[in-house]
């Protein structure tokens, strides 16, 4: 029996562009092994190997959250590579989950630590040394500490890092965590793109 997850035919799937069925069928004949699993899927599918893996995630859906109040409202809009997993019920329903845990979360600025601005995050770096060195703390676990201040500072205020705030429903699993879960589950690019968050008086 070929040992391999669906994890393993996504990421083949990702990498070819071939359909979920090919890359498991594949990879069953293949014993599990990638490489040889990639030359039956170049041997099958010749040309057409690698149009969807190359391109971009420009698919999806716009959902909102109004919250019960009618004082905070969220549009979040996450993508994929093709309109029939934008269709998706699950695939739906995670964008619109994304939406509500913004809703309850006034503090999250960014989708990703990359979208961070570099300038911002050294000077909260530099503060935090500065803040470790005026506490008396060793010189040699300074930088240690400010670092870990940091990382708390940016799971503050980016989305993906963050925890759903529906814990019970998602097992305490970050935003990140369950879109690459989603991922994993439609062998497709699943990308946040952009939020926006309005509330009353903000």
């Amino acid at each position: 029996m070929a040992e391999f997850t669906a994890k393993d035919v996504a990421a083949l799937r990702q990498k070819t562009g071939a359909g979920m069925m090919d890359c498991k069928n594949a990879l069953t004949e293949a014993g599990g092994d990638e490489e040889k699993a990639l030359e039956a899927l170049k041997v099958k599918m010749g040309k057409k190997l690698g149009k969807l893996a190359d391109r971009e995630a420009a698919e999806g859906t716009v959902q909102s959250y109004i919250h019960a109040t009618g004082k905070v409202v969220v549009i979040v809009e996450v993508d994929c590579n093709t309109d029939f997993v934008a269709r998706n019920d699950d695939f739906i329903a995670f964008a619109r989950d994304v939406a509500m845990h913004v809703a309850a979360s006034p503090s999250v600025k960014y989708v990703t630590v990359d979208d961070v601005p570099q300038e911002d995050k050294d000077a909260e770096l530099r503060v935090f040394v500065q803040q470790a060195e005026a506490e008396g703390k060793p010189e040699n676990i300074r930088e240690k500490i400010a670092t870990g201040k940091l990382n708390k500072w940016l799971e503050e205020i980016v989305l993906t890092k963050q925890v759903h705030v529906n814990a019970d429903k998602h097992e305490s699993k970050t935003i990140d965590q369950i879109r690459e879960q989603l991922s994993t589950t439609t062998g497709e690019n699943v990308v946040i793109r952009r939020f926006a968050r309005f509330a009353v008086g903000e």
